[in-house]
């Protein structure tokens, strides 16, 4: 591969991390539910990006979320990037085995050692496939709202974020290397309970991207706290009529309705973005301290068998990333943040497509504003797994720095 500073590079490559024999999965803290068949394969799926010296790796794995611990075994494996510059991201599915540690209170803990080990290697083994397929490369990038039923705010059903952003690399003549799709959406269709590990409507999605657009296809999740979820209401069966809750379809075959509906709005977001040819990459993070005022996430830090880093003073640390790729700005959230602050940081950031990747080198629970927390009684559930009260004004002014400190992204040649 030749070392241009004019030139863009890109390469694709992944593995599946479907479990066998299958594991039970976690919907988040608490008990983990057997499963007794999967749909659809658990899936690491990683994208390189290199212009001149300048080295870039996005990864997204089917998993519910993958803690910085567990990331940095990944990048350890991969001594040719610099490890800052590895973004790994969960795509949050809630039919996947624990990849936390959650404790059990019983002494042990709900997670498979073995299990995680294994993404690791796997995940190191797709990126370095992604930077050894690495190709010249021209960018398209479109943003646009996604049409159809797909996604709705399940605490108020119209207050969430109808963007998608796409970013697809192609080579020279016009065939596609990967298209990333950025959406807010909690892949919770079938949810834990149902007997079924899968990788829920971000399989669906991924494949039939591929199958439309040739190339590799990854997912990453946007601000989907608070709570963007999966449109699989039927709305002629009313649950609580007065709150606005619905029955839902939780189906494999709605995950395919939902997912290959992404898929398609996503192509057509795509599809009249002007071809960039000199795509510019900048890359900058930070290392972000935030305190743990949760007594049931510090139980978590303090003993999962993953031993996270944490202070003495009740705190940890996690690296948030600026990406500027092409004309598109991409910031990096380590948990799930509400989509307040989504629409809020992306009315600051200064890319002509700004992106949020959430659950992104951590995955440290929800994230709210200190207005927010607290508050009504429906985020009882997210402020008692969030950090603590000043996680959110922490991210925003972290993600407000490294945006002003930044230069803006440029509007590439075409």
């Amino acid at each position: 591969m030749q070392n241009n500073n004019d030139s863009l590079f890109a390469g694709a490559g992944k593995r599946i991390i479907t479990p066998s024999p299958l594991l039970p999965v976690s919907g988040g803290m608490g008990p983990t539910r057997p499963t007794r068949e999967k749909r659809g394969e658990l899936m690491a799926r990683a994208l390189y990006v290199q212009r001149g010296n300048t080295k870039l790796v996005v990864v997204g794995l089917d998993l519910l979320g993958f803690p910085g611990v567990l990331a940095d075994r990944v990048r350890a494996r991969v001594p040719r990037i610099a490890a800052e510059n590895i973004l790994i991201g969960s795509t949050h599915t809630h039919s996947a085995p624990d990849c936390y540690g959650f404790p059990d209170g019983k002494g042990g803990h709900t997670g498979d050692l073995a299990f995680m080990e294994r993404v690791c290697v796997l995940t190191a083994e797709a990126i370095n496939d992604a930077i050894d397929a690495a190709q010249p490369a021209r960018l398209r990038i479109g943003t646009g709202e996604a049409q159809g039923k797909i996604a709705y705010n399940y605490y108020a059903p119209d207050l969430y974020d109808r963007r998608m952003s796409v970013i697809q690399a192609l080579t020279p003549e016009g065939k596609t290397v990967a298209t990333l799709v950025n959406y807010a959406i909690h892949p919770e269709v079938l949810g834990n309970d149902v007997g079924i590990l899968s990788p829920d409507l971000c399989g669906p999605l991924c494949e039939h991207l591929e199958a439309q657009a040739g190339g590799m296809a990854l997912f990453m999740n946007g601000a989907q706290g608070g709570m963007v979820t999966a449109d699989n209401r039927l709305l002629d069966r009313p649950k609580d009529p007065q709150k606005g809750y619905w029955e839902d379809a939780r189906t494999w075959e709605e995950c395919l309705r939902i997912g290959q509906t992404m898929a398609d709005e996503a192509l057509r977001i795509v599809a009249k973005a002007p071809v960039q040819t000199k795509a510019a990459l900048f890359c900058r993070s930070v290392l972000v301290t935030f305190p743990v005022e949760s007594p049931e996430l510090w139980h978590v830090v303090t003993n999962s068998p993953l031993h996270y880093p944490h202070g003495k003073e009740h705190t940890i640390k996690s690296r948030v990333n600026l990406v500027n790729l092409g004309d598109a700005q991409i910031l990096t959230i380590p948990g799930e943040a509400l989509p307040n602050i989504s629409f809020y940081l992306k009315r600051k950031m200064r890319g002509a497509h700004n992106l949020l990747f959430g659950l992104t080198n951590d995955a440290f629970g929800y994230i709210l504003t200190k207005v927010d927390f607290h508050s009504f009684a429906r985020y009882e559930y997210v402020s008692r797994t969030s950090l603590g009260e000043l996680t959110g004004e922490i991210l925003i002014e972290k993600c407000l720095e490294l945006v002003k400190t930044s230069p803006a992204p440029t509007r590439a040649a075409k």
